[in-house]
């Protein structure tokens, strides 16, 4: 942008594209902008603008824009608080009286769209939150222009082919804010319209509703399930060992899916480390697993008489989905750039804590992959109408030569974790070094206390929380979500900034 153009656009009159202000700390304020421009209440289709270093009468204040202001802002867009991903660019235009950082927003097709729960309107130069009307006019536009396979009206189905009752108790609330969902007075419909799962104008749920809560999605999609079979060695040619179908609506199948990977396929194994010693090695790491099947579910084109494969071979797992690479994402510029096939599907997974759509899954799997000393994951994005990820499990004779050079360093690192926590060195040889390695790993997201256990490979609950779960809370490594109410059904654990700094230490020693 010229100096020339932002002058012209200071200079509008048209108000309810522009924002002018001379804060750069108000990041609520700018994501609200920056929503109300998505939404584009008037249907201008015309950009809007969201003018930092502006003053409100059109004079430019003299701010000086640095590379850290520039990434704040663009961060905006993948934080993951304005759902859908909004369509914007960030760009700096130096002036004589100062810069003007200036973000530019496209009117978004996939309305309506929220900040934190919220939908934000203009009306003329005011920004405020969208009314129940306003709102219905955003779902019946959003409607018309069908961006996506699970936006259309499924108009076979009808209001009881979805599970309405776990919507409205689990899925709301956390998909809006609880201000704006008590204050929800609208029918069903329309509420439900208003999360694109459900199209006034055919009076039927969207493909949508019916894959996430669906009475029975294969019904209208006859390829929705997800295939698991294992075979006896390294080809879908050998003998059949198992076999399960996971059918039904995401939210019904993703719990059964994330412990079926954790109590069915994710294994330990000792491998030898010396004469005296052996540890216990994942085949696959659990959330590496989880990761890319979420994934999966999420990316699919539910168009397709395919089901999401998972295939058990003897040293390897195979996951193979209909849909290739889908709209921006390209096998030259993967992973590095994505794209939404089922852009509404992606946003229910988010509120639900099964993704979090910042667009660093593979880079995670990845990492995951190469703490558990995995070869990395090999993708196939070649294919036109399947994606496939092949992932393998560690080398028993590599890992017995990585561990063997890392035990000196291994057992220094201990030392100094028994040095650094008094509640574990009083402790010490009662629980293996092994689990307590296990703990601060599995905690470095937030996990439940079966997850620990399983981690940890310790069955009894008693012993888990005298031997671990309370040294550790003691020692300041790991604290609860939920301090003041320790029965909470949805209690879980994370590291402390004191244990995110051992496990890093510890990190550095064994691999030094």
């Amino acid at each position: 942008m010229t100096k020339e153009e932002l002058l012209d656009i200071v200079k509008s009159d048209e108000s309810y594209r522009i924002e002018r202000t001379t804060s750069t700390g108000d990041m609520d304020k700018f994501q609200e902008a920056i929503c109300a421009f998505a939404n584009d209440l008037p249907g201008s289709r015309k950009k809007g603008y969201l003018l930092i270093g502006v003053r409100d009468n059109g004079k430019i204040d003299g701010l000086k824009v640095d590379d850290a202001l520039m990434k704040k802002i663009s961060s905006i867009r993948s934080d993951g608080n304005i759902l859908p991903l909004p369509i914007m660019s960030t760009e700096k235009v130096a002036t004589e009286e100062g810069d003007v950082l200036v973000v530019e927003v496209t009117p978004s097709f996939d309305t309506p769209v929220r900040y934190r729960g919220r939908s934000f309107v203009r009306i003329g130069p005011r920004r405020d939150i969208a009314s129940a009307e306003e709102e219905r006019i955003l779902a019946e536009r959003c409607a018309a222009s069908l961006p996506t396979f699970d936006t259309r009206p499924c108009r076979d189905a009808t209001i009881d082919d979805i599970d309405t009752e776990t919507i409205v108790r689990e899925y709301m609330p956390k998909a809006i804010a609880a201000d704006v969902l008590a204050a929800e007075k609208r029918p069903l419909k329309e509420q439900l319209a208003s999360l694109r799962l459900y199209n006034l104008q055919f009076d039927c749920p969207t493909y949508a509703a019916l894959i996430m809560f669906g009475k029975n999605p294969r019904y209208f999609m006859m390829g929705d399930y997800i295939q698991f079979v294992r075979f006896r060695g390294e080809n879908n040619g050998g003998e059949i060992l198992n076999e399960r179908r996971f059918e039904g609506c995401l939210y019904k199948i993703l719990p059964k899916l994330e412990n079926f990977i954790r109590d069915g396929i994710v294994t330990k194994r000792p491998v030898p480390v010396s004469i005296l010693r052996e540890t216990n090695v994942l085949n696959y790491p659990f959330k590496a697993l989880r990761e890319l099947l979420m994934n999966a579910v999420m990316h699919r084109d539910y168009q397709s008489n395919m089901p999401t494969r998972l295939y058990q071979y003897d040293k390897h797992i195979e996951i193979m989905n209909p849909g290739g690479l889908y709209g921006q994402a390209r096998p030259e510029n993967f992973p590095l750039v994505n794209d939404y096939r089922n852009g509404v599907v992606a946003e229910m997974m988010r509120n639900l804590d099964y993704v979090n759509m910042f667009n660093h899954g593979v880079n995670d799997v990845q990492e995951l992959l190469k703490e558990n000393n995995s070869p990395a994951a090999v993708f196939n994005v070649d294919l036109l109408t399947v994606f496939s990820v092949i992932v393998k499990e560690p080398d028993d004779v590599s890992l017995l030569k990585l561990y063997q050079s890392q035990s000196a360093n291994y057992e220094g690192a201990m030392t100094e974790l028994y040095q650094k926590c008094p509640s574990f060195g009083k402790a010490r040889g009662k629980v293996s070094n092994e689990a307590i390695l296990a703990l601060l790993q599995v905690c470095e997201s937030s996990v439940a206390v079966k997850e620990i256990m399983v981690a940890c490979n310790v069955n009894s609950r008693m012993s888990f929380d005298r031997q671990l779960l309370k040294p550790a809370a003691n020692d300041d490594l790991i604290k609860p979500l939920f301090p003041d109410n320790p029965r909470h059904p949805q209690q879980k654990y994370i590291l402390t900034e004191k244990g995110k700094e051992l496990l890093n230490s510890i990190k550095s020693l064994i691999h030094s």
